[in-house]
């Protein structure tokens, strides 16, 4: 059986955000410290930032990257990062029941943002603080001089603005697990009156208003209603944060999450429409993934919290440093996916996080830098899907039947195609951890030569387990053999057979 695919080149779902391909730095485990930064270590520079992590961050291709929390920021005192390092306070974190140098704060993060090419995408503290520090730390950051903020930015070596366009309003304000927890209209009353504040301070700024902490959560939805009747008005997005993983050894829900995650940003959008139809708003509100990942949270929340917690806390501990496997960088592919499908809704999104946790770089304190599994889909992805995604039509693809989904294709598609340039990507997904699938893409609208085709799947000898470590990488995107491309006046055909469990794209280039 052939799974035939179908798209017209001019039939797109919309333009593809270069912030789609956006990931997060928090104050937590290794993230920072012994991460992005490590005074001393052979690779870092002269303010202590890791080169080889640089490399490795400009290779994934991250285009925004939020900081510096997370739960962290609803406990954080944003000046603490600031001024001569030796004078910086040492403060305990409750969020991750750690100690914090802040040897690393926010001179450093524009730093290697400007250094890493990425976008700084910034968040307050609405935990423990409020509208107040919100203005200060945005007149510090954006405004020229002449105040005392902004002066004493200056003084603190930043002759000029950082000018941080993106700013998020809190961190999961939801979750009974966040410092300073609130209910929904005790968050949307003070981020309207946050929001406000910060558009009299500097009115270039986007805002992103706090969403659900995930889908699961008993306030969804409500929780969303609420906040937006408050803030719809004067806000830009609205959060969401996915996490999926495995349960007790079932692959094929697992892999089927996308699934979940589609339904989710869907959600999403309806509860944004009616709210905005409501209160008569004609304007729009882009859904903001600032968290997105596969992650082993029961382990976390049964092993890894309690043992820490039991500990007196210390200087970045080793926390949820996820070890990727084959089968999560697969799943990473179908949510990759799950984004280009959503592109007329998501503005942009956040893998959580870059290095270290749950992360698709890791890095050893004085030692190596290297790419976990998932490392590959988000960097090929970031790379080739530029100009808009298209619609697709997926015909005769295999089911699978999950627990935790009901039936899902086996196939997993997305695709993209920029006229400017001419180039375009499509990106495949085999769900099946068994069975081969021979595919067929047809792209109406221009006759396209295959430049490349590669794919991440089981290497030779290993298994669906098999990851990468600091000691050998085995996982890696090979040449996708056999793949072809057939052209004509009326469009492309492309042919591939996909190896079970496997994420794949295939990158084509106008003839002329």
């Amino acid at each position: 059986m052939v799974v035939s695919i179908d798209a017209d080149l001019a039939d797109a779902i919309g333009p593809v955000p270069r912030r789609l391909f956006g990931s997060f730095v928090e104050h937590m485990g290794r993230a920072v410290h012994t991460g992005i930064h490590e005074p001393g270590h052979p690779a870092s520079d002269e303010t202590g930032l890791r080169g080889d992590v640089l490399e490795l961050v400009r290779e994934l291709g991250p285009t925004v990257v939020r900081y510096p929390g997370g739960n962290f920021v609803s406990g954080y005192r944003w000046e603490d990062g600031t001024g001569p390092v030796a004078d910086r306070p040492t403060r305990f974190d409750p969020a991750w029941h750690t100690l914090e140098s802040n040897t690393f704060g926010l001179h450093e993060f524009v730093d290697w943002a400007d250094k890493a090419g990425v976008e700084p995408m910034y968040a307050v503290n609405l935990g423990t603080r409020g509208i107040q520090e919100a203005a200060d730390v945005l007149e510090y950051c954006n405004l020229p001089g002449g105040t005392a903020l902004s002066d004493r930015r200056r003084a603190n070596g930043a002759e000029h603005p950082f000018g941080i366009t993106l700013w998020c309003l809190g961190n999961e304000m939801d979750g009974p697990w966040q410092i300073g927890h609130k209910t929904a209209d005790e968050y949307g009353r003070l981020a309207a009156e946050t929001a406000r504040l910060m558009r009299m301070i500097d009115p270039r700024v986007e805002l992103v208003v706090a969403g659900s902490s995930n889908e699961e959560m008993p306030t969804f939805g409500e929780w969303e209603r609420t906040v937006l009747a408050l803030t719809a008005a004067l806000v830009d997005h609205i959060s969401v944060h996915a996490y999926y993983q495995e349960f007790d050894g079932d692959a094929d829900s697992y892999l089927g999450s996308s699934v979940a995650f589609d339904r989710y940003l869907s959600r999403t959008a309806a509860i944004i429409d009616g709210v905005l139809a409501e209160l008569g708003l004609d304007k729009k509100i882009g859904i903001s993934v600032d968290e997105w990942n596969a992650w082993d949270q029961r382990h976390w929340n049964e092993v890894e919290q309690p043992a820490l917690r039991a500990q007196p806390p210390a200087h970045h501990p080793r926390v949820i440093e996820d070890t990727y496997t084959v089968t999560d960088a697969v799943v990473v592919g179908t949510l990759l996916n799950s984004l280009l499908r959503n592109v007329d809704r998501v503005s942009m999104a956040n893998l959580a996080q870059l290095v270290n946790v749950i992360a698709p770089i890791r890095s050893e304190p004085g030692g190596p830098a290297w790419r976990q599994t998932t490392f590959h889909p988000f960097s090929l992805t970031a790379a080739h899907a530029t100009g808009t995604s298209l619609k697709l039509s997926v015909d005769g693809s295999p089911r699978i039947d999950t627990a935790l989904h009901g039936p899902v294709d086996q196939v997993d598609a997305s695709a993209t195609y920029d006229a400017e340039t001419g180039r375009g990507a499509v990106f495949l997904v085999n769900r099946s951890t068994t069975e081969p699938v021979e595919v067929s893409v047809r792209l109406r609208g221009a006759a396209l030569r295959l430049t490349d085709a590669r794919t991440v799947t089981i290497p030779p000898g290993g298994d669906r387990h098999t990851a990468n470590t600091e000691h050998s990488q085995p996982v890696a995107p090979t040449a996708l053999d056999g793949a072809t491309a057939t052209a004509s006046e009326e469009g492309t055909t492309l042919s591939a057979t996909l190896s079970p469990l496997s994420w794949s794209v295939l990158v084509v280039t106008d003839h002329g």
